[in-house]
């Protein structure tokens, strides 16, 4: 089985680097001798993914957190062309590890690679947003305009930076008017919020509970303007996974979401900022594209 291992040093604060030796000893410990590259740059496991498919690689694992596994995914199926990718491995040696944790997959690492060298497969599926891919979540509006204020801060680190960024983004949270159409429905006037989701989890947080990756639909949780008192409820009620019923919210599924935005809306794709003002979006779903090797 020749295999590449497109790992990036600097996923869990800059740990997943010191554990190179520690991914050959485990798959050294089932037989195998994997290829494993470093990305030194954002973007470059997308580049090193499409080269190893290309390059005849029977397998491409991601080593890192969600960000670089969406990298390692948008090589994969942009390679894939009309068929399903690539088998795509996984070794969740990030901070949060929402998609490797919601598919089921172990965080020890010899586990992993036991999977890995055990060849199984699943397909699930994929999302598109315009000429992007994502594997778990892909918002507009409020969720990547904080994720903006979370990067722009420098001087502060762990939870409190997330905490300030929350705050920060609702103290100048203003309202894109969006022209949104989704299977069977739509809305147009100012919004809040929109989170599509292929996974149930992001950031930490259950955004889309009942989220499947296998069932062919996004999920998506919608909110229109709203005072911002109701934001905050909203966003308590996260927490403990009942914001899907507050009456303000839309909680439903689609195979397709088109959006038209005033003024243009920041993205983020599995927690990375893809473009800061989007005017015009398209949602696709790409049922049982991705071949994840699983138990």
């Amino acid at each position: 089985m020749k295999i590449k291992v497109i790992l990036n040093p600097y996923a869990n604060r800059w740990r997943a680097g010191s554990r190179v030796d520690e991914v050959r000893a485990a798959f050294a410990a089932v037989g195998l001798s994997p290829d494993i590259a470093q990305t030194s740059k954002p973007q470059e496991g997308i580049t090193l993914a499409e080269t190893a498919v290309a390059e005849g690689y029977d397998v491409v694992v991601g080593a890192g957190g969600d960000g670089t596994l969406s990298e390692v995914a948008n090589g994969l199926l942009r390679a894939a062309g009309a068929g399903p990718t690539v088998p795509f491995g996984i070794l969740p040696i990030g901070t949060a590890n929402d998609f490797s944790d919601m598919v089921g997959l172990p965080r020890d690492l010899a586990q992993a690679v036991k999977i890995i060298a055990a060849g199984k497969t699943r397909q699930i599926d994929a999302g598109r947003i315009n000429d992007h891919f994502f594997i778990n979540n892909c918002a507009v509006a409020m969720e990547p305009m904080i994720t903006l204020e979370n990067i722009h801060m420098k001087r502060l680190s762990g939870e409190i930076r997330y905490v300030v960024a929350l705050l920060k983004g609702l103290i100048k949270l203003k309202a894109w008017h969006m022209q949104v159409q989704w299977d069977g429905g739509g809305y147009d006037g100012p919004t809040y919020l929109l989170s599509v989701c292929n996974g149930p989890r992001t950031g930490g947080f259950y955004m889309a509970p009942d989220a499947a990756v296998d069932d062919g639909l996004f999920d998506f949780v919608f909110a229109p303007k709203v005072p911002k008192r109701t934001v905050l409820i909203i966003l308590a009620k996260l927490f403990r996974k009942t914001h899907i019923y507050h009456p303000q919210v839309v909680y439903g599924r689609t195979t397709r979401i088109s959006i038209i935005s005033q003024p243009g809306t920041p993205i983020h794709a599995d927690g990375e900022i893809i473009t800061e003002a989007a005017t015009h979006v398209e949602y696709e779903i790409l049922p049982g594209k991705l071949t994840l090797l699983q138990s």
